[in-house]
């Protein structure tokens, strides 16, 4: 039995993954592998590096710096979240990433990025991506018309949400198969299409493929979602959702609302912990 943990994405609304994953630090709640998306790959790298309270607290402290996230920084670099911010200048000075820790944590972990070329999700285990592993981190959380292609060997990479959400079948096509998921949405919630879908095509008039994966997100999204329910119906799967949606956006700035969101995960998933030891220990 190998068991896994997969992370939806969904910006700010990370910070309920956030508590739901310090609760498992806090409990010695482990996994042979993980697989984040977006917000899930860059949160949830704090869980393998076992750095509880992280996120909640770089968050907080940096939710009004224009270098963390502001229009200003989408004008001066095209990044809505600054790149250089929040990927080194945060963790290499500022709230220190435990590398090291990280490196020495044998759970697997993979990120999930858009391929630009193909409109397909790329899969990257991020142990053998090397020097290149902060790249595809970033690349992953890089949401399109905000952002800014990340390249990398070569390749352009946007956020691993266009293409793939809920990595659910991947996990398992590789021999995850006592899975938990932590979702960002509502049991009830049905994604509609995107309202943006003419204005990311203009932006990506370049990339037919990924406008295309774009354009039809909705659908595949909405079907991986009744692929999960059918399965946590069966009790093949564990899944960890809010109780209603979330209040907070995409995006925010006031750390008292982080602060809520944060809590709500911690909340959910104390909630769950002792059924979850039994679903994990249940060989």
């Amino acid at each position: 039995m190998k068991t896994g943990l997969i992370m939806e994405g969904g910006a700010m609304r990370g910070l309920f993954t956030a508590g739901v994953t310090d609760i498992f630090l806090e409990n010695g709640i482990e996994f042979d592998g993980a697989v984040g998306v977006s917000a899930g790959a860059a949160f949830g790298s704090n869980f393998k590096s076992r750095q509880a309270g992280r996120v909640i607290r770089y968050s907080k402290q940096y939710a009004k710096d224009p270098r963390f996230c502001s229009i200003r920084s989408l004008l001066k670099t095209g990044n809505l979240f600054g790149a250089e911010f929040c990927y080194h200048t945060i963790p290499d000075t500022l709230d220190l990433f435990d590398t090291q820790a990280y490196l020495d944590n044998p759970m697997e972990f993979y990120v999930v990025c858009t391929d630009m070329d193909t409109g397909k999700a790329v899969y990257i285990n991020s142990d053998e991506a090397g020097e290149n592993s902060l790249e595809f981190f970033r690349a992953s959380a890089s949401m399109p018309l905000v952002s800014q292609p990340v390249e990398i060997g070569g390749k352009r990479y946007l956020d691993g949400g266009i293409a793939d959400s809920v990595p659910i079948k991947y996990f398992e096509s590789i021999g995850y198969d006592r899975l938990v998921l932590i979702l960002t949405q509502p049991y009830d919630f049905v994604k509609k299409p995107s309202t943006a879908a003419k204005l990311m095509k203009r932006f990506l008039k370049e990339y037919t493929a990924v406008a295309e994966t774009l354009e039809n997100r909705h659908i595949v999204y909405n079907e991986t979602l009744d692929y999960i329910k059918e399965k946590e119906k069966n009790g093949e799967i564990f899944v960890i959702r809010p109780e209603e949606a979330l209040p907070i956006g995409r995006v925010n700035h006031e750390p008292d609302e982080m602060q809520v969101v944060y809590d709500i995960g911690r909340d959910v998933a104390l909630k769950n912990l002792e059924k979850l030891r039994a679903f994990l220990q249940n060989k």
